[in-house]
């Protein structure tokens, strides 16, 4: 070996010899130090024996390292070899251990949407379509333009999701008090959206708590019970919902609109009582014109049949065949009718009748239906509602041709309060006559 002492001097003017690899100048102060010099690089290196066999490890750079301080390191991984410790091994441990560190605090400081969207993945074969979309909707970005109408100051593209900026914080950051004030905010901008988000961040975070991966930054208390009571306003319940006496001018308006597509909407809104969404998702394969039966998308059960009942037949006959929806809209580009509610507000105003929303044409379906003593689960399986007693859920196992009974007596009694006569089953020649009330 050629072993000389150290200097800053010797470092700088060793050189690589001709031909060879690699060369070596051993310091004479800590004999298992030298500087190893290849093709551009001096380093300091380490070597001993371990076990009868040769360890050698690189402590670093000569620009990087001051010679004591390789000196001090050469000499502790001297004492690391005398306790039977491969240096090399012990360096792998620790920079796996640093990498570790490191990826632990990326992963805390991520934000808690990647929990989220890890949440979405493992829960979505027990939910729902729609509850799989009112999960999306809650982180959507916004920024699309909307397709539906709006409320007055709202511009014209959608806002984003309401979880969407606490989701954005790291998940241990998303405490009690961060939630309070999220929740206050969004209470005065949409109020609706707020509770849903909050029931549903609250059983994220219950997840959260019960994976091994999120559960030391999930604060469980973060949605406490009490929070919702206080942060949003008490819920109202609608009461939008067309009359009896209201029936004449209703129908006479919405027949006189213009287009006809959005007439035979809403006429079968009232008459069906299903959901806004349900009804502009009818396609014409979901229409059995010959055996009487509508099969409508259901957001609970996927989707649910029901009768297609004389009249709402005719009206579905009678509109245009444009492609697979049945009330199709050429303007729109997904094909079917986005938004009725705009024709269907003039109609109101025509007819001096107060506001009802297309969701009050569902209402006033179900109130409509006890004018002819229909039992309340008749009309609530026909509507799409879930069976709320035990006898509904286990004992009640209706035929199509039970609730047809009932769906066209309904539709027959709505049909004469508004002063329509009825021809017939077969018969789609309706016309308007005078109310005898």
């Amino acid at each position: 070996m050629n072993r000389e002492r150290l200097t800053p001097d010797r470092i700088r003017r060793l050189k690589l010899p001709a031909k060879a690899a690699q060369a070596f100048l051993w310091d004479t102060d800590a004999p298992r130090l030298a500087v190893r010099v290849t093709a551009g690089s001096k380093a300091f290196i380490f070597e001993a024996k371990l076990n009868r066999r040769t360890v050698r490890t690189t402590i670093g750079d000569v620009l990087a390292w001051n010679l004591d301080d390789a000196r001090n390191e050469a000499r502790r991984l001297q004492t690391v070899v005398d306790q039977g410790i491969d240096p090399r091994e012990q360096k792998r441990d620790q920079v796996a251990a640093a990498d570790a560190k490191r990826e632990e605090a990326k992963r805390i400081e991520a934000p808690a949407l990647d929990a989220w969207q890890a949440y979405l993945v493992a829960r979505a074969p027990k939910w729902s379509a729609r509850s799989l979309l009112d999960h999306q909707r809650l982180v959507d970005p916004g920024g699309k333009p909307k397709t539906r109408g709006r409320r007055p100051g709202e511009g014209d593209t959608t806002m984003p999701g309401a979880l969407l900026t606490l989701l954005n914080r790291p998940l241990e950051r998303i405490t009690a008090d961060c939630v309070r004030a999220w929740l206050k905010d969004e209470a005065t901008k949409r109020p609706t959206q707020a509770a849903l988000a909050f029931r549903l961040l609250r059983a994220f975070l219950n997840w959260c708590s019960d994976r091994p991966e999120y559960r030391d930054q999930a604060h469980v208390d973060a949605c406490g019970s009490r929070m919702a009571k206080n942060e949003l306003p008490k819920k109202i319940a609608k009461d939008d919902c067309l009359q009896r006496e209201q029936l004449p001018s209703w129908f006479a308006t919405v027949r006189q609109i213009q287009n006809p597509v959005i007439a035979a909407y809403l006429q079968t809104a009232l008459l069906t009582g299903a959901r806004r969404e349900e009804v502009a998702g009818i396609r014409w394969k979901d229409v059995d014109f010959q055996w009487k039966s509508l099969t409508i998308g259901d957001k609970v059960q996927g989707n649910r049949t029901i009768p297609l009942t004389p009249f709402v037949a005719s009206l579905l006959a009678a509109l245009p065949r444009r492609n697979e929806w049945v009330f199709s809209s050429p303007a729109a580009a997904s094909g079917r009718l986005q938004e009725p509610r705009i024709q269907h507000n003039k109609a109101l105003t025509a007819a001096g009748l107060p506001n009802v929303t297309i969701h009050g044409l569902r209402r006033s379906f179900g109130t409509l239906a006890e004018w002819v003593e229909c039992p309340a689960g008749v009309s609530a399986q026909i509507m799409g509602h879930a069976p709320s007693a035990t006898a509904e859920k286990h004992y009640r196992v209706r035929p199509l041709d039970l609730l047809r009974k009932w769906h066209t007596t309904i539709e027959a009694w709505i049909l004469t309060e508004a002063g329509i006569e009825q021809s017939g089953e077969s018969d789609v020649g309706l016309r308007v006559v005078r109310n005898s009330l």
